[in-house]
Order: structure tokens, then C-alpha cells, then sequence
């Protein structure tokens, strides 16, 4: 006898659930981002005037002495400079990173299980790398422009000669002055800085929670789940090696994005100055290293540890808690 088809109210019920999923994942990475970013505007600031400041005209040494220069010179708002231009990208990008990890870990899995002898394969740290590497270049390359006007409108002073109102105007004077291009410089060493960084940032804290609750060391995990101190401290300890790895293309992608700035504050060129021209990431990378040494690659590191702890923690708790309010699955990986 033929079975009855459900009526189309019933077929229609699981495609409903999957996009209101979907929806509350894309959210709760959003606000992850948000929260995480906001948390730390002083220091991400802080880090990018390090990175691309001239060596030969010395404003900002240090963590400390930088954010004392910025409240003395720019006030309060200073230290959030850019900050509103940052969430708009890094709202999208938080959401569109977390979703993506959380299907491509599914596909990797799924096409993984179907080779000759792994039909019961479990998630390893290797296949979170590779999921991460994933979602960190799609989300990269989705918001690129908004990052590169992004820096330019943190940078910029009250003694820029040019000054960008905002984010639409930065896009549209970048893509107007300097084609549609500029608004993708620095794309290569970002997209190879964001697989070890983004993949190592997923991996780690996965796995790391995973052998808490395994081993359950010191009592961890009695009851399959973490405290938030503990997620805290594994975010952390990821942010910690990611950032690290990932960082000299970091400060390269930011160099390669102020190319082309005509007016750019005296911080980054030097009075009376112009920037360095790079004919590409090897070029960028070879004139630092010849002109500032091998420590260049690092500038701004210590106030971006300062701002990778808490914020890559922040992101990862928040991304979870939000989800359990919203009612969908906690963990990241199934």
C-alpha cells in the first residue's frame, strides 16, 4: 500500500527549523565578534599604529606608553577610533567564520568517513585545522575590503591631511582614487596568515576542551561539561599560539594596505615623508627586514597578546552562551 505524503505544512516544518538554525548560529558568531572586538578596540588600535608607524618618526613604544599618548592627544574617543568600522566588519565576519567552521567540519568529516576503512572516524585536531583554515579564508575574503578601510580610518589622526568620515565614504574614495583593487591589498599574506591562525584558533580550543574532558584532570569536566573559566583560559591558550604564528603576516597585510595613501597621518609615513611603495607580499616582506630588521615582523605584538587572550576567549565563550540561549546545539564541533 502506498504510503500517504505528509502534508505540505509538515514538509515545510524541517526546512523552517534548519533556516531558524542557521539564523541563531549567524547571530550568535555575530555577537561573539561584537562583544569580543569591543572588548579590546584600545589595544587592537594600539597594534595597528605600532605596525605601520615610520621607524624613523617614533610615537608609540610601548603597550603602556601608547595608550597614555592616545587618551593625551585623541581622548577618550581616541582609544575607540575606528572601533564602530571594525564591529561592522568583524559582526559579519564572526558569523560568517563560526558557520563556516561548523560546515565545513561537517563535509570534511562526512567525505573523510566515506574512504575505505574510516567509516567510524572521529573529529581530530587535524580535520578542526582544516575546517578552521576554511572558514578563516571564506570569512577573510568576504569582508576584505571592510578590513582594509578599517585600518586606514584606525590610523588615520586629527593630523591626517586626508581625513575618511566613515566607512562608506573610506570605500568609495579608496575605490574611486585607487581602483577596485586596492581594496584587496595585503589579500594574500591575510588569507595565508588567517590558516594557521583561525585554523589553530578552532583546533586548539576544541581539542583542548576535549582532553579536559576526557582526562578530567584536577576534577575538570565531572559532568561533560566546562566551566566558563576553564573555556576562558582554552580560548586563551589558542588565541595565544595562533596570533603568534600568524602574526609578521599580519603586520605585512596592514604595511600593504596604507600603499597608496597619499595622505596619510604623519605617524605612518613621517613628517614630510612618503610610505614605502611594495610591489607585492615577498617585496613587503623584504624591504621591513632589510630597513627595520627581523623584529619589525613583530611590532605591536605585546599589546596584541594583551588583546588576542581575552578577545579570542571572549569570542569563543560568548559564541556558546549565546547559542545556549537561543536554543541550539552549545558545542561547536558534533
Amino acid at each position: 500500500m502506498a504510503s500517504e505524503a505528509k502534508p505540505a505544512g509538515e514538509a515545510a516544518k524541517p526546512r523552517t527549523h534548519e533556516f531558524l538554525s542557521i539564523c541563531k548560529s549567524l547571530v550568535a558568531g555575530g555577537v561573539a565578534g561584537g562583544v569580543s572586538r569591543s572588548a579590546v578596540a584600545p589595544l587592537e588600535r594600539l597594534k595597528i599604529l605600532l605596525q605601520v608607524q615610520n621607524s624613523q618618526n617614533i610615537k608609540y613604544n610601548g603597550t603602556s606608553q601608547g595608550l597614555k599618548y592616545i587618551w593625551k592627544t585623541e581622548g577618550f574617543r581616541g582609544l575607540f577610533k575606528g572601533n564602530g568600522t571594525n564591529c561592522a566588519r568583524i559582526v559579519p565576519n564572526s558569523a560568517v567564520k563560526f558557520f563556516s567552521y561548523e560546515q565545513a567540519l561537517k563535509g570534511i568529516l562526512w567525505f573523510y568517513q566515506q574512504q575505505p576503512g574510516n567509516e567510524e572516524a572521529q573529529l581530530t585536531p587535524i580535520l578542526r585545522l582544516g575546517a578552521g583554515a576554511c572558514a578563516g579564508i571564506i570569512a577573510m575574503s568576504a569582508t576584505y575590503p571592510m578590513d582594509m578601510v578599517r585600518g586606514r580610518l584606525t590610523v588615520q589622526t586629527e593630523a591626517s591631511p586626508r581625513q575618511y568620515r566613515g566607512i562608506y565614504h573610506a570605500l568609495s574614495t579608496v575605490f574611486r582614487e585607487e581602483g577596485p583593487r586596492a581594496l584587496y591589498k595585503g589579500w594574500l599574506p591575510s588569507v595565508i596568515g588567517v590558516i594557521p591562525y583561525v585554523g589553530l584558533n578552532f583546533a586548539l580550543y576544541e581539542s583542548l576542551k576535549d582532553w579536559l574532558i576526557r582526562s578530567k584532570p584536577f576534577g575538570m569536566g565531572q559532568d561533560s561539561e566546562l566551566s566558563v573559566t576553564t573555556r576562558l583560559a582554552c580560548g586563551a591558550a589558542a588565541g595565544t599560539v595562533g596570533q603568534t604564528v600568524a602574526y609578521p603576516l599580519d603586520v605585512i597585510r596592514r604595511r600593504m594596505q596604507m600603499v597608496g595613501w597619499k595622505d596619510a597621518a604623519p605617524v605612518v609615513a613621517g613628517e614630510g615623508k612618503s610610505i614605502m611603495e611594495y610591489s607585492g607580499m615577498v617585496d613587503a616582506f623584504r624591504k621591513t627586514v632589510h630597513h627595520e630588521g627581523f623584529g619589525a615582523l613583530y611590532k605591536g605584538l605585546v599589546p596584541n597578546s594583551v588583546k588576542v587572550v581575552p578577545s579570542i576567549a571572549i569570542a569563543f565563550v560568548s559564541y556558546e552562551m549565546v547559542k545556549d540561549i537561543l536554543g541550539v546545539e552549545v558545542r561547536i564541533s558534533h
